[in-house]
């Protein structure tokens, strides 16, 4: 395989998602560290599958935006004047520079180079000192779209127009997981980060909590029993796996004023890989995600954001139950990061191999087989 050819790699991965689960191995090592096999996940995976930008309620306000870039493609997702998502291309259609900037709000989006402006529908309002040019009409010039939806509050962007819509394609989520209503729980915290591994080791690293007794040793580690979590086959746009949790974080389990949930549904939380790269941690208290960017093979931008139900939303001692609870949280990033670079080191090691598959790793087996399955 040569450094601009990904074929051997893909025939690789093939090969090894076409065995049962029960014969499985890790991906092979090049699927990781190719970085031909990087290029063409941008051009298969993440230039034509549904992405996550976060959550709607961060852009709450007319003007509110975020930018993002979707396979070496700046996007801009913002609110527009009547209050609907839009997505549209952050590059100007002048000169071609890049718009805005991380996220703010804005009446209308002014070029920083010739003060070209656009209103929020992406239509152009002014360009200074074009009169002169006989072939410019400012109603032929708009940003070009980028299609935005609304999925249970989490911004769903897609450079694909063909792609089937986040409802229809992720149906089987609210299936499972319908009881609890992520649409009204609400983002308390954003953040982003990068970690130096492939994007793949940290997604795989949340689809299996095989790992939890171990790398999680000093957090979360005893708070669950690796006997009683059951790993069931995905389905094609998501797998999911969930864990019984005991009391040790109250606000993991269903408020006291919550009366439509019974049982275990109370206390279960939910981890949710939606494909390609929208990681959900899902509890009947609060949730947690992770959204992620690739930056070649060794490097991931993350997007690392979480909020509460609404029951602990209204509590009056929810403000010290987050505040706990993002501690632990940002303790356990600091032991998945140092969990997952490592993976990193090893992959890029000569003399490491990939070795069989744990019961309670059958997510990963089924995120090798929806990555096979988009490859060329």
């Amino acid at each position: 395989m040569t450094q601009h050819d990904p074929s051997l790699a893909i025939a690789e991965l093939r090969a090894n998602v076409s065995v049962p689960f029960a014969r499985a191995r890790a991906m092979p090592k090049a699927v990781y560290t190719s970085a031909a096999f990087a290029k063409a996940e941008q051009e298969h995976i993440f230039a034509r599958d549904w992405l996550c930008a976060g959550r709607a309620d961060a852009l709450a306000e007319p003007g509110d935006y975020l930018t993002m870039t979707i396979a070496g493609e700046p996007v801009i997702i913002l609110r527009d004047r009547d209050g609907a998502l839009r997505g549209m291309s952050n590059v100007c259609r002048h000169r071609m520079s890049t718009l805005l900037e991380g996220r703010g709000n804005v009446r209308s989006i002014v070029c920083p180079y010739h003060a070209w402006t656009y209103n929020l529908d992406g239509s152009l309002r002014g360009a200074p000192a074009m009169a002169r040019n006989e072939g410019f009409c400012k109603e032929d010039v708009r940003l070009p779209s980028v299609r935005v939806e609304d999925w249970l509050g989490w911004i769903m962007v897609t450079l694909n127009p063909e792609a089937p819509p986040v409802a229809e394609r992720l149906a089987g989520v609210e299936r499972l997981v319908g009881h609890l209503p992520m649409a009204t729980y609400r983002e308390v915290f954003r953040e982003a980060f990068r970690w130096d591994t492939n994007w793949k080791v940290l997604a795989e690293n949340f689809m299996e909590s095989y790992h939890l007794p171990v790398c999680h040793a000093g957090t979360i580690g005893g708070s669950c029993d690796l006997n009683l979590m059951q790993c069931p086959e995905g389905e094609a746009a998501f797998n999911h796996h969930w864990i019984v949790k005991n009391d040790t974080v109250p606000l993991a389990l269903a408020h006291r004023s919550n009366t439509v949930l019974q049982g275990d549904e109370r206390r279960i939380t939910w981890l949710l890989a939606i494909y390609p790269a929208l990681l959900i941690t899902l509890t009947p208290g609060y949730f947690w995600y992770l959204s992620l960017t690739p930056d070649g093979p060794g490097s991931v931008h993350v997007l690392f954001g979480g909020g509460m139900s609404a029951e602990w939303m209204a509590d009056p001692e929810a403000e010290r139950h987050l505040a706990s609870v993002k501690a632990l949280l940002d303790a356990v990033n600091l032991e998945d990061k140092a969990c997952v670079e490592r993976v990193w080191q090893g992959l890029s090691a000569g003399m490491s191999a990939p070795g069989a598959l744990s019961h309670l790793e059958r997510p990963n087996y089924d995120f090798a087989r929806y990555i096979a399955g988009r490859m060329p």
